[in-house]
């Protein structure tokens, strides 16, 4: 590891399980649970707003607060309201290729949704889908397969990053011009790890939560691995899932442990990369 020891400590508790976590354009932080809960997490507890009654994986906070969340249960990409918990179905796919496993969803600035699906594990049979601002889902890249699970655009939104959980990589595809995908690009492999979820600094340091072990990564723009928080006993990380930075000045990263009830919290140092949250028609 390098550097001094980063210092982990549990930012709230009392979750069902949290594997994704969020944060809004109003600096408001956002987890889901294991039977379909959506918490708003403030001063160090959690309220539940809002169930779907499935399995929320990956979420993401659009420009009006709605939270969009890959439930994986339902097979589909749901529109939560926070405010009156209304919960809608906003995509399950295609009529040609239905959802099977949406994981991550990831917004543009120009709307589009970037949803991965990760498809059977170990079956080599994953996709993503994007869905634009009118609602429209069509399947985005099929280039990327082996479960392709957490994702983040770059600095430019010309890429997207995504992490292919078996075998173990960080890889990145192109966004045309024209909002075509182009090729899948390894940008790392990360042998003896099961990597879940990803995120940026404003360095373009990567921060890959890690399913197994209990583990958080970093990779750097030219590829390069280094472990940077470590916990052999998966207490205060337990199959940390996902990932990202919040506060006010974007310095506090905070991570889902799907393997325990609570959230973790430190600051690496450098400012998060910040989100985008474009206001849906």
């Amino acid at each position: 590891m390098k550097g001094m020891p980063v210092e982990l400590r549990v930012l709230v508790e009392g979750l069902d399980h949290p594997e994704g976590v969020a944060v809004a354009g109003d600096g408001s932080l956002w987890a889901g649970g294991e039977a379909g809960q959506l918490y708003r997490i403030a001063e160090a507890s959690a309220e539940q707003v809002a169930t779907t009654g499935g399995f929320l994986l990956g979420l993401a906070v659009d420009g009006s607060g709605s939270v969009f969340a890959c439930d994986v249960a339902a097979r589909q990409v749901a529109r939560i309201e926070p405010e009156s918990g209304r919960v809608e179905v906003h995509s399950r796919g295609t009529p040609q290729r239905p959802m099977v496993n949406p994981n991550w969803p990831v917004f543009d600035g120009a709307g589009n949704l970037y949803v991965t699906d990760s498809g059977r594990w170990k079956g080599n049979d994953g996709c993503i889908f994007r869905i634009d601002a009118s609602g429209v889902t069509t399947v985005w890249s099929e280039a990327s397969t082996n479960f392709p699970n957490g994702a983040c655009l770059d600095a430019s939104g010309k890429w997207l990053l995504v992490l292919e959980s078996l075998p173990p990589a960080l890889v990145r595809i192109r966004i045309s011009d024209d909002g075509t995908a182009g090729e899948r690009e390894v940008v790392a492999e990360l042998r003896g790890t099961v990597p879940d979820g990803v995120c940026l600094d404003e360095d373009g340091l990567a921060y890959v939560c890690c399913y197994r072990p209990d583990r958080i990564l970093t990779v750097d723009p030219d590829g390069g691995v280094d472990v940077f928080a470590d916990d052999p006993e998966g207490t205060i990380l337990s199959a940390p899932t996902n990932g990202v930075f919040c506060g006010n000045d974007l310095r506090t990263l905070v991570t889902g442990n799907l393997g325990r009830w609570h959230l973790t919290a430190c600051e690496p140092g450098p400012r998060g990369l910040p989100l985008r949250y474009p206001v849906l028609g």
